[in-house]
């Protein structure tokens, strides 16, 4: 298995198997769940990062108890498209993972996700607290709900 573009991904997934979107931060790690029919992402946990190895049991037992047929990660690309630092600590999170175990993984733009997410937060009135508290696992959502309509739709958004 191996890391592929999310529109690869589709026929890939078995009947009932789920996508987990991720929000891979260097403090935590945003999770989100889609739907069986892999119509709606659901905000689902955040993970404390530690080791990495302690992060990769944590997410694989989320994996293994929500029947997961492939990852989503948010790829956070500068405003111009391109790669930097944290990109890059993506990529061998995920290359990290397949060291361990067979996955099938896809990347998405996360551009302004927590931004967005926060915006919503803060319209919503939810205070600072509750902010910190669900910021990274509805960043995962708003990820993994992007790759969704984008798959369900057959291509990336216009523009």
């Amino acid at each position: 298995m191996a890391i592929r573009n999310i529109f690869e991904l589709k026929p890939l997934i078995t009947p009932g198997n789920r996508l987990l979107g991720l929000d891979v931060g260097t403090k935590t790690i945003g999770l989100a769940i889609a739907d069986g029919t892999l119509t709606v992402a659901t905000p689902l946990d955040t993970i404390r990062r530690t080791k990495f190895a302690r992060d990769a049991e944590a997410l694989f037992k989320v994996i293994d108890g929500r029947e997961v047929g492939a990852l989503i990660l948010g790829l956070p690309l500068n405003m111009d498209g391109s790669e930097g630092p944290r990109c890059q600590s993506v990529r061998q999170f995920a290359t990290n993972l397949l060291a361990r175990r067979d996955l099938e993984i896809g990347f998405w733009d996360e551009r302004l996700s927590t931004a967005a997410v926060t915006r919503t937060l803060l319209d919503a009135d939810a205070s600072r607290k509750r902010r910190g508290e669900v910021v990274d696992k509805m960043a995962a959502a708003y990820i993994l709900q992007g790759a969704l309509d984008a798959i369900r739709h057959g291509g990336p958004p216009p523009g």
